[in-house]
């Protein structure tokens, strides 16, 4: 996985019971973090054990030892690795153990439906305690999201979240959330017989851009035909955004940006 969706309980409701007692978001969060973080030091114990013998004549194995013993402390203290802000380089010495932890987490606080434009005191509670771990927290009522999503129809949509009050669904926002959280891009390309959404990294140039479509098209990558998504919605077509100069050849070296509309040339 590349991050962690963490769905969390912010409403009361005497019909859905709670084994734990009483509604509390972050001894929730708790309890899972906590789980996470021994099944990462069960994880990082274990490299521990094989690596501390090497260690003694590898000087590059020592230095990853110590990293691991230094996670391992971080764990016991019942704290997430995100937390012990390690270098690219230092994450090095635990990139294969996937560590969870180490993961980013986004939290959805799903409240009752009085609460589902402004919170209530149990997403309030559950905003102050991740305060210090620079994560988003959505809020949302998952059944409204449930029946939303469920609707075909595009007028019974729209008139479903006029009525909540609601100018996209709340699901919109945990996509753009999540997209942000793995600095992801989007970038499209359009054909007459269809439009096709393509998901990359952030910085990715062009080459790179075009191997999600296919690996041919980066090994013989020749250049990209980029116009600007708001160009393309403001013009309506290609021709009207080459015909009012708005179409640009790029080549290799083209860092895409998110909503560009594109068209590869290339041979192989």
């Amino acid at each position: 996985m590349d991050a962690i969706i963490h769905v969390i309980r912010c409403f009361e409701d005497e019909n859905i019971l709670r084994d734990e007692g009483a509604i509390n978001p972050v001894g929730d969060k708790e309890i899972i973090d906590t789980e996470l973080q021994l099944k990462d030091l069960d994880a990082v114990e274990r490299k521990i054990q094989k690596s501390e013998k090497l260690a003694k004549s590898d000087p590059k194995l020592k230095a990853e030892l110590e990293i691991l013993q230094q996670c391992k402390s971080h764990l016991e203290k019942g704290k997430s690795i995100r937390e012990l802000g390690l270098s690219k380089d230092e994450k090095s010495a635990i990139a294969d153990l996937f560590l969870l932890t180490d993961k980013p987490v986004l939290y959805v606080a799903n409240v009752d439906e009085p609460s589902m434009h402004t919170g209530n005191k149990f997403s309030d509670a559950l905003k102050a305690a991740v305060s210090s771990e620079d994560a988003e927290v959505i809020i949302m009522n998952n059944s409204i999201e449930a029946q939303i999503s469920e609707m075909d129809n595009a007028d019974d949509k729209l008139l479903f979240m006029e009525e909540y009050k609601m100018k996209e669904p709340a699901l919109d926002r945990l996509i753009h959330s999540a997209y942000r959280l793995l600095k992801l891009f989007t970038y499209f390309t359009a054909g007459v017989q269809e439009v096709r959404a393509w998901t990359i990294h952030e910085g990715w140039k062009a080459p790179q851009a075009a191997s999600v479509i296919h690996t041919d098209f980066e090994k013989g990558f020749i250049k990209a035909e980029v116009i600007g998504y708001d160009d393309f919605i403001h013009y309506g077509s290609e021709a009207a955004c080459r015909e009012a100069g708005k179409l640009r050849i790029e080549g290799k070296e083209y860092v895409v940006k998110d909503g560009d509309v594109m068209h590869f040339r290339f041979n192989v």
